[in-house]
């Protein structure tokens, strides 16, 4: 099990994780995670086996305290130096789930964001997610703004 950010030849293998993991309507397209790519590569984390994508995690930075739907399309509200690292999704393959690989990966996230000097880490789940990501201090802020995919989400914060 290896974890490296993103190149821009990750590409195909990234699109297809993802649609299968989200419904349409949630997925990101090839050309969102190609946009978020060519600005915000480090900012992929990819979990590989054998050569084979298992599992990613992708957001952008930025000073803002929540994450808005309109971060998801518009690569450019990345900031470098921006003090929350956003989490976009926690991407992976279905054989592969439950078996610790995306804890692995979150725990990875967590760290490099600390490492990074941010705040901490901001992303949205279903109400069905919320104990997962309470097992790695997210505290739920309540029902999200976000509309993201005609969805119910709720914000999640984990504080450094």
């Amino acid at each position: 099990m290896t974890i490296r950010t993103a190149i821009p030849a990750d590409l195909p293998a990234l699109a297809a994780v993802e649609a299968a993991c989200f419904p349409p309507a949630e997925a990101a397209s090839k050309q969102a995670l190609a946009d978020r790519l060519a600005v915000y590569p480090n900012h992929f984390w990819l979990l590989e086996e054998d050569g084979l994508l298992i599992s990613f995690i992708n957001g952008l930075v930025t000073d803002e305290a929540f994450l808005r739907d309109a971060m998801y399309a518009d690569a450019s509200l990345h900031s470098e130096a921006g003090a929350w690292q956003m989490i976009f999704g926690v991407n992976t393959l279905p054989a592969y789930r439950r078996q610790g690989r995306a804890a692995r990966l979150l725990e990875r996230v967590i760290a490099d964001a600390k490492a990074q000097g941010r705040k901490g880490c901001v992303l949205t789940c279903k109400a069905k997610l919320l104990s997962y990501y309470e097992k790695f201090g997210f505290q739920n802020e309540g029902v999200s703004k976000s509309t993201h995919g005609g969805a119910v989400w709720h914000d999640m914060r984990l504080q450094f």
